[in-house]
């Protein structure tokens, strides 16, 4: 996650309660590594702070709704996976 856009913020703007988390949430809106950042606090259950665009109550939201999910990384990447194969095939043309 060096490659985060909250590298170059304040730590503790990203651990924020109330209305200042949306300016947390902000941060992550456009970060190339958002999904990785989620996973890691989904799979590592992280309790405190804004991990890839979710607050901690969004997450434990997150998790009880999808209790059956062991590794959120390996979900994120499937869906990437099968995303860009989608993607791929739809500029396909056929004969």
């Amino acid at each position: 996650m060096s490659a985060g856009l909250c590298q170059a913020a304040d730590a503790d703007d990203l651990f924020v309660e109330g209305a200042a988390q949306n300016q947390a949430k902000a941060i992550c809106a456009g970060c190339p590594v958002r999904a990785e950042c989620l996973a890691y606090a989904l799979d590592g259950r992280i309790e405190h702070g804004v991990w890839g665009g979710m607050t901690e109550r969004e997450r434990r939201a997150l998790l009880k709704r999808r209790p059956t999910v062991r590794s959120w990384a390996g979900l994120f990447e499937a869906a990437r996976v099968e995303h860009e194969a989608v993607a791929g095939s739809c500029g396909r043309r056929t004969a």
